[in-house]
Formats: C-alpha cells, sequence, structure tokens
C-alpha cells in the first residue's frame, strides 16, 4: 500500500522586505546624520546634487555602484564598510523560509 504524504501547508503571508537601495540610502542618511554633514556638503563631497542624493537617502533611487561609491566616500566608508553595515542590520527573522521540497503521492 502506498504511503500518503500531505501537501506542505501554506506560509503565513510576511510583510515586504524592504528594497536594497531602501537599505542603503537609510545608512547612507545614518551615517551623514552621525558626522553632523548636511546633505549639501556631502553632495558636493560626493561630486553629486543634493538632490540626487535625497532621493538616494530616501529610498526613491537605484544608484549606480560608481554614485554609491562616491557617497560612501564623501562620508570616509568604502563601499566594504557601507555593504557590511547594510547586511549586518538585516533581520535573521527576514530572511526566507526555505522548505525542503515535498513529496507528492499520486491517485492512480
Amino acid at each position: 500500500m502506498a504511503e500518503i504524504v500531505p501537501f506542505p501547508q501554506p506560509r503565513a503571508p510576511r510583510d515586504p522586505e524592504p528594497l536594497w537601495r531602501q537599505l542603503i540610502g537609510a545608512e547612507l542618511r545614518r551615517r551623514r546624520h552621525e558626522r553632523g554633514d548636511t546633505l549639501t556638503e556631502t553632495a558636493d563631497a560626493a561630486g553629486i546634487s543634493p538632490q540626487y542624493l535625497s532621493e538616494i537617502e530616501r529610498g526613491m533611487k537605484d544608484p549606480s555602484s560608481e554614485m554609491m561609491a562616491a557617497v560612501a566616500g564623501a562620508l570616509d566608508l568604502s563601499l566594504l564598510d557601507l555593504t557590511t553595515a547594510v547586511a549586518e542590520g538585516l533581520s535573521p527573522a527576514a530572511a526566507p523560509v526555505r522548505q525542503a521540497p515535498g513529496a507528492f503521492a499520486l491517485a492512480a
């Protein structure tokens, strides 16, 4: 006799995870505030407009790696410093749940 295998239970809905650009922007803003720099000071040092930096910090723009490096450099950060800080700030509870593939029972 064949073994009956139950179907996997549906996952409970979760809040959507934040976008990478939002996390990067929040970290850049946090670091800028920590230094006491104004938006204009940091933007000038990075060679971008204050409006564009504001959009990056608010997670509205998805900056290129060159732009991220310029802003990070203006804050005396490396890209490694920036990405590590963002990655460390992620909660393990926010990580997607990985389930082993389930077996299906077919009726003959």
